[in-house]
């Protein structure tokens, strides 16, 4: 991708229908159309007439509402994707463990040595922050759009 990482991509506008956008951020259809009621998002009309959104109006309104807690415990650290959450179970043996965290709308798994469970007091109902650091991330669209 050409320019700078900030600049806005003006590609082609996806446009969004109303019970896509309230699935895809977890709230209601009623929720989305109080939203283009009070301007929050640009109402639209998709080519059925059916009431829609701009799909990177919604992707800059969903990154406001997806704002997590600041991390109190944070030290210092290169990586980015930190998800503050509550532990909401864990399954553990002898040896290893697989831990569920539900921050915000996500579900994050990690699978960690049952010592280090302990060692850090996680119990159902514990507040926790998952580091992902990966290196690699699969982007998939639906078949035959997004195709330039």
């Amino acid at each position: 991708m050409n320019g700078s990482a900030n600049a806005p991509y003006s590609g082609r506008m996806t446009i969004i229908r109303v019970s896509e956008a309230a699935r895809f951020l977890g709230v209601s259809d009623d929720t989305v159309r109080r939203w283009t009621d009070n301007g929050s998002l640009t109402p639209l009309r998709d080519d059925a007439g059916r009431l829609a959104v701009d799909g990177l109006e919604l992707a800059r309104h969903a990154r406001k509402l997806a704002q997590l807690p600041d991390d109190p415990h944070r030290t210092g650290s290169s990586a980015r994707n930190r998800f503050i959450g509550l532990v909401t179970d864990i399954k553990a043996d002898k040896v290893m463990a697989q831990v569920e965290l539900q921050c915000g709308p996500f579900r994050v798994v990690s699978l960690m040595s049952s010592e280090a469970v302990l060692e850090l007091g996680l119990e159902p109902g514990s507040i926790a922050t998952a580091v992902v650091k990966a290196t690699t991330v699969i982007i998939e669209t639906p078949q035959g759009k997004g195709a330039l």
